[in-house]
């Protein structure tokens, strides 16, 4: 059984996956987000798929730990999402800097500019879930 890791924005979703170890995240994909109905398609489809029996998903906060202005939209789309998957444990995760931390790695990584808008939610999605599993002791 694999673990989520979930990147969740106003546009698009990171997914990140763990290995059946729960050792080490893997970028998915990233969902360009559409309607709730069609999110959550998609994401039943990967739980399934993945054989998924968590999903942790990053909680947005500033340095100063306040939660950021879309803790609320975040926490409802979980909740809605929730019922969709009554049997599936959700896990908040701290996501502060992951995004900063996704943009430098694709830049390390040479990934062009125009280029790493379309990859940075996939890889925010890989480190919350990396922390997550780190945390967890693999």
């Amino acid at each position: 059984m694999r673990i989520l890791g979930l990147d969740v924005g106003s546009k698009t979703i990171g997914v990140a996956c763990s290995d059946a170890l729960l050792i080490t995240a893997q970028g998915v994909e990233t969902i360009r987000r559409v309607s709730k109905k069609k999110d959550f398609q998609r994401l039943r489809e990967l739980v399934q798929e993945k054989d998924v029996h968590r999903i942790v998903v990053g909680r947005p906060r500033h340095m100063n730990g306040d939660y950021s202005e879309n803790m609320k939209d975040i926490e409802s789309f979980v909740q809605e999402l929730q019922k969709v998957m009554p049997k599936m444990e959700f896990v908040y995760w701290d996501e502060r800097l992951t995004t900063v931390m996704a943009r430098q790695v694709l830049m390390e990584g040479g990934v062009r500019r125009e280029k790493r808008k379309q990859f940075v939610d996939k890889m925010a999605a890989v480190l919350i879930l990396q922390n997550y599993l780190d945390a967890q002791g693999g």
